[in-house]
């Protein structure tokens, strides 16, 4: 694949090379990406940080966005599975393990503050105090969690960490998983049809 653009300072800043890959890679034309918060060892992006409101006025409490498609498709395999649900009994009857996502989910709503900030997107009243993927009671998007443990780091989301641990059968952090994951002579796509187009006034 060509070599991402990195003439941005700021590796978190994304370039319009980033755009172009985010959207191949969910098929949709991307939207409201403030920043690239983890990348593929060669550059490209494995997470991507929205704003807390799209443009559009609809508030998106989604923060990190797993995006490269060999990770959501082993993230996908694991829900198969059953983890989630395994996660969620543990959560459950392990006081540890909960206040350890509790601290998580707090994590998640500060991180979301903070880029919302930087987004200029300001405050969101109708997401204050929720997260994603289940936090903080239960699991119901590993993609979600994966999206956050690679985008905190190690030791921040202790669930995310586990479904990442998981998954290496299909991915690790040291190794390049792009070639043929997407398309990248593509053309960009367009048109998007997501829920999440239509203005807030329509819903």
């Amino acid at each position: 694949m060509p070599a991402p653009d990195t003439t941005a300072e700021d590796p978190r800043v994304p370039t319009q090379h980033d755009l172009d890959t985010l959207s191949r890679q969910l098929n949709r034309p991307v939207r409201d990406v403030v920043e690239i918060p983890a990348r593929c060892v060669c550059g490209n992006p494995l997470v991507a940080a929205t704003a807390p409101r799209l443009g559009n006025g609809i508030p998106f409490p989604t923060t990190f966005y797993l995006t490269h498609p060999v990770l959501t498709a082993a993230a996908s395999r694991l829900e198969a599975a059953g983890m989630m649900a395994e996660m969620t009994d543990r959560l459950a009857a392990d006081a540890g393990l909960a206040a350890a996502y509790q601290r998580a989910h707090e994590h998640y709503l500060a991180a979301r503050a903070a880029i919302g900030g930087r987004a200029g997107t300001g405050p969101v009243p109708e997401i204050d105090g929720i997260s994603a993927g289940g936090m903080p009671t239960r699991v119901k998007c590993l993609h979600v969690l994966v999206g956050h443990a690679l985008a905190a780091g190690p030791g921040v989301n202790p669930l995310g960490d586990e479904a990442l641990a998981a998954l290496a059968e299909w991915w690790t952090a040291d190794k390049c998983y792009c070639a043929g994951a997407w398309d990248d002579q593509a053309p960009v796509p367009s048109k998007d049809l997501s829920r999440h187009v239509r203005h807030l006034s329509q819903d």
